[in-house]
C-alpha cells in the first residue's frame, strides 16, 4: 500500500492548489439555490471571486518562491491518481483570469437584468470559472479534457442566456467546432494512453524520450495542435469565433474574449512545449504558418468591420496568431513572450467587450455607421477608448508593447523573419482599424443630429478603467512581470522541477 497510496496527511498548505476550483464549485452550487434571491446574487459573486483571487495570489506568490506545488487526488500516489499541479505558467493564468472574471461580475450589475440573472448566469460564470481554473492547475491530461468539458457546458449556458435568435444561431456554430475540438482532444488523449499507459503530465514528459521511435509521438502531437488550435481559433477553424462572440450579453463576450481562447493556447504550451518538445520541432513549420495566417486574417477581419463587437472578435483571432509565434519558435524568449501576450490579451479584450458596451450604451448603437460625437458625450470614455487602442495595437506605454517586442526579436534571433514582420503588420492594421473607431465614434459629429449621445453610467466605466490600471502598469513597469513570464517559460522548457514536485521520490 505505501507503494501505491499516501498514508501520511497532507500539508494543509498543499490544499492551496485545489482552493480556486474548490470555491468556484461550492459557490455555484450555493448561488443555484440562492436563484430566487436575485439581488444577492452578484453580491456574493463578488465576493467569491475576491476569495479565489487571494487564493490564485498565495498559489503564485508560493510557486515563485518554492517552484511547483502537487497535490495528488483520493490519497492515490501519482501517476495513480489525478495531480493538480500549480506552477508558474498555471497559476499565472489562474491569478488574470480570476482578475477578468471579477471585473466582469463588476461590468454585470449593470449589464445583466433580472432574467439573466433568474435563468443562471452567476451559477454559470462560477462553474466556467472552475473549468478554467481546473484547466490551467491539473497535472493530468485526461482532467484537463474534463474541465474544457466543464467550462465548455457553462459557456454554452452563457451565450443562450436571453433565448435571442442570434444568441441561438451563434450558440450552435461555437457548439459544433468545439465539440469537434474536443472530439480531437479525445482521441489523442486515447492514443496517448495507449502508447504510454498514463495521462500524468509529469510521467509522460519523463517517458517520451524513451518511446520515440516506438510509439506515434508525432501523430499525437499533431491531433493535439489541431485540437487545441480549434479551441483557440486559430485558422483555418477560426470561423466560429466571429460568428458568435458577439451574439450574448457584452459582459458573457468579455468573458469569452478575456479567457476562453488562452485556455487553447495554454493547452498548446503545455502539450508541445513540456510534453512533446521535439515533436513541436517537428511541427514548427505547420505552426508558423497557422500563427502568420491567424495573425493577417485577425487584423484584415478587424479592418473590414463596421460592428465594433465583430471588430473585437477578430481582434481576438489576431492575437491568439501573435501567441502561436512562441511555439513556432520555442525558444525560451519566444516562449516568454507568448505567456506575457497572453497576460495581455486576457486583460486588453476583456476591456475592449467592456468598451463595445459602454460605447453602446453612450451612442445607442454598435454600429460605426451610427456612431459620432461621443467625445462631446463623455471625455473618460474617449480616453479610455485611446489607451486600448494603443494598447490592443501593441504601442506605447500600454501592455501590448512589451510582448510584441520579444516576440519579434525572438522571431529575428531564430531567423524566423516572415513572422517578425507578420507580428509588425498586424499591429499596424489592428491600428488602423482601431483608429478608425475613434475616429468615428469620437471625433466626427454624429450622422443623426436627433439621435442623443449621453454618457454612459459609472457601472459601465469603472470596471474598464480598473483594467486599464493592469494594463498601463504591465506598459510602463514591465520588468517584474518579464521576469514571471521568464520564469513561466523556463519551466515549460526544463521541466526537471515540475516532475519532481509531481514524483519526489524521483528526485532521491
Amino acid at each position: 500500500m505505501a507503494g501505491a497510496m499516501l498514508l501520511e496527511p497532507v500539508a494543509a498548505a498543499d490544499w492551496l492548489v485545489i482552493a480556486p476550483v474548490a470555491i468556484a464549485l461550492g459557490l455555484g452550487a450555493f448561488l443555484l439555490m440562492l436563484r430566487h434571491h436575485l439581488r444577492w446574487q452578484a453580491a456574493f459573486a463578488f465576493a467569491g471571486l475576491l476569495l479565489m483571487l487571494v487564493a490564485d495570489a498565495l498559489l503564485l506568490h508560493r510557486t515563485l518562491g518554492e517552484g511547483p506545488v502537487t497535490m495528488t487526488m483520493g490519497r492515490w500516489l501519482p501517476p495513480f491518481g489525478i495531480s493538480f499541479v500549480a506552477d508558474t505558467l498555471g497559476a499565472t493564468f489562474a491569478l488574470i483570469a480570476t482578475f477578468v472574471a471579477l471585473v466582469c461580475v463588476l461590468f454585470s450589475v449593470a449589464d445583466i437584468d433580472a432574467t439573466g440573472r433568474r435563468y443562471g448566469f452567476y451559477p454559470f460564470l462560477m462553474l466556467m470559472l472552475a473549468g478554467v481554473n481546473g484547466a490551467f492547475l491539473t497535472g493530468d491530461v485526461f482532467n484537463l479534457y474534463v474541465w474544457f468539458e466543464v467550462f465548455l457546458i457553462a459557456s454554452f449556458g452563457l451565450l443562450i442566456l436571453g433565448s435571442e435568435r442570434a444568441q441561438i444561431d451563434g450558440a450552435a456554430k461555437y457548439a459544433i467546432l468545439n465539440l469537434l475540438g474536443t472530439a480531437f482532444f479525445l482521441i489523442g488523449t486515447a492514443y496517448l494512453y495507449g502508447s504510454f499507459g498514463t495521462l500524468n503530465m509529469a510521467d509522460i514528459a519523463t517517458k517520451a524520450p524513451d518511446l520515440r521511435g516506438v510509439a506515434p509521438l508525432t501523430t499525437i502531437a499533431s491531433l493535439y495542435l489541431l485540437a487545441f488550435a480549434m479551441k483557440a481559433a486559430a485558422f483555418p477553424l477560426n470561423f466560429w469565433l466571429p460568428a458568435s462572440y458577439h451574439t450574448p450579453r457584452l459582459v458573457t463576450a468579455a468573458l469569452f474574449g478575456g479567457l476562453l481562447t488562452k485556455i487553447g493556447v495554454y493547452a498548446l504550451l503545455r502539450s508541445l512545449g513540456m510534453m512533446f518538445p521535439l515533436e513541436r520541432v517537428t511541427l514548427s513549420g505547420v505552426i508558423e504558418w497557422m500563427a502568420i495566417a491567424t495573425m493577417m486574417l485577425g487584423a484584415l477581419g478587424a479592418l473590414a468591420q463596421t460592428d465594433i463587437r465583430r471588430m473585437a472578435g477578430f481582434l481576438v483571432i489576431s492575437g491568439v496568431g501573435v501567441m502561436l509565434a512562441g511555439p513556432a519558435i520555442g525558444s525560451a524568449d519566444a516562449m516568454s513572450g507568448t505567456i506575457l501576450y497572453a497576460v495581455h490579451s486576457m486583460l486588453a479584450m476583456a476591456a475592449l467587450y467592456l468598451l463595445a458596451g459602454a460605447i453602446g450604451e453612450a451612442g445607442g448603437s454598435y454600429m460605426l455607421t451610427d456612431l459620432g460625437g461621443l467625445y462631446r458625450a463623455s471625455p473618460l470614455l474617449a480616453a479610455m477608448t485611446f489607451l486600448l487602442v494603443l494598447a490592443v495595437a501593441g504601442l506605447p506605454p500600454a501592455s501590448g508593447l512589451w510582448p510584441k517586442v520579444m516576440l519579434a526579436k525572438a522571431s529575428i534571433d531564430s531567423g524566423a523573419g516572415l513572422l517578425a514582420g507578420a507580428v509588425l503588420a498586424s499591429g499596424f492594421l489592428t491600428t488602423i482599424a482601431l483608429g478608425r473607431v475613434f475616429l468615428l465614434a469620437f471625433w466626427r459629429d454624429a450622422p443623426d443630429a436627433a439621435v442623443a449621445t449621453r454618457p454612459p453610467p459609472v457601472a459601465y466605466l469603472a470596471p474598464i478603467v480598473v483594467l486599464i490600471v493592469p494594463i498601463l502598469l504591465l506598459g510602463v513597469l514591465p520588468e517584474r512581470f518579464v521576469r514571471i513570464s521568464d520564469i513561466a517559460a523556463s519551466g515549460l522548457i526544463d521541466s526537471t522541477a515540475y516532475v519532481r514536485s509531481v514524483f519526489p521520490e524521483a528526485a532521491r
